[in-house]
């Protein structure tokens, strides 16, 4: 099996060094510092007090590598369509592409059955552009649940107190492929629990639910998930966002598994954590606020189901990210 990481930052890297330790022919796109760390020395991962080291193909041209068996996409929603002509050397007859990155995929509404099959989605795909350079015929689901961080270029640092090594995985229209049962044997064996879901949406809003609501809000309020979720007023302002986001995804034939109350319950527990979104905000970087929450929205919109405090949380949000300088739209 050949496998390409397109994103080899924390989450990159780390998916690349398991899977590489597990006998996986596996290379690394990324950029920077940390890949020319990783071209110079290898990969290096502590898991606790373990430590350890791969040494990987790594480049920024996808050029070098040729067509794959899979590529993992690990960027951020925003970052996806800028990539899709250089992805196109990757890409062979039968090249699958797992869509490893926040919020709605682009290929949601791909072999969903019922009166939205095939729509597209602006807020994450807008021009279509990675459903045409992309297809989503290639395209299978995936939910990252581990946390990551670049603590030194080239090494990287798992968070298993801020999360857990879930990757499921799944095909949009709910088939268990052979591919998808060979991905799912390889990330297994490389030390993942990666079953393969029929309804891989699911997964999708389960994470989703939480994002939507808590990255925008501590982005905002500087406030950490256990605060956010202590304080009645930034806890009710969150639930309210989740609930339209609860009404949505089940106008879409999604049923969650766990009720509103017990999702904000597990992300009180995880802690004194910033979300994504604040740390982003306070590093300068562009933030993933379309595809966790536009794109939500733009769903509302389609099923005809009203956001009122999740549109204003967006254009509080998105205001706040263009003065920073951190919106990937611009003004």
């Amino acid at each position: 099996m050949k496998l390409a990481i397109y994103g080899a930052g924390a989450i990159g890297a780390y998916l690349g060094v398991e899977l590489a330790l597990g006998g996986i022919d596996v290379s690394l796109i990324g950029r920077g510092p940390h890949l020319a760390a990783m071209k110079r020395d290898g990969a290096r991962l502590r898991v606790g007090a373990e430590e350890k080291h791969a040494r990987l193909r790594c480049t920024d041209d996808p050029a070098e590598l040729g067509p794959q068996d899979f590529v993992i996409i690990t960027l951020k929603a925003h970052s996806v369509p800028v990539i899709c002509e250089k992805i196109q050397p990757l890409l062979g007859p039968l090249t699958a592409v797992v869509t490893a990155v926040n919020g709605i995929p682009w290929w949601y509404f791909y072999g969903l059955k019922g009166a939205h099959e095939g729509k597209r989605i602006r807020a994450v795909d807008p021009g279509d552009v990675q459903w045409n350079k992309i297809g989503p015929e290639r395209a299978i689901g995936c939910v990252i649940y581990p946390a990551a961080e670049i603590v030194a270029p080239g090494i990287v640092e798992v968070q298993p107190h801020l999360s857990s090594n879930r990757l499921p995985i799944g095909e949009p229209d709910g088939r268990r492929s052979p591919r998808t049962e060979l991905l799912s044997k390889a990330l297994i064996a490389a030390g993942f629990k990666s079953p393969v879901r029929t309804d891989i949406r699911t997964d999708i809003w389960v994470k989703l639910w939480g994002n939507l609501a808590f990255n925008p809000i501590s982005a905002l309020t500087g406030s950490t998930l256990e605060d956010l979720a202590r304080d009645p007023g930034t806890r009710a302002v969150a639930r309210a966002m989740m609930v339209e986001g609860q009404h949505i995804a089940e106008a879409l034939g999604v049923k969650f598994p766990i009720g509103v109350d017990q999702r904000i319950k597990g992300a009180e527990e995880v802690g004194a954590h910033k979300t994504s979104m604040l740390q982003d905000l306070t590093l300068g970087r562009p933030m993933e606020i379309d595809a966790l929450v536009l794109a939500v929205a733009e769903l509302g919109d389609l099923v005809g189901i009203e956001t009122p405090i999740t549109d204003a949380v967006y254009a509080l949000v998105k205001r706040r990210a263009i003065e920073a300088g951190c919106y990937p739209g611009g003004r």
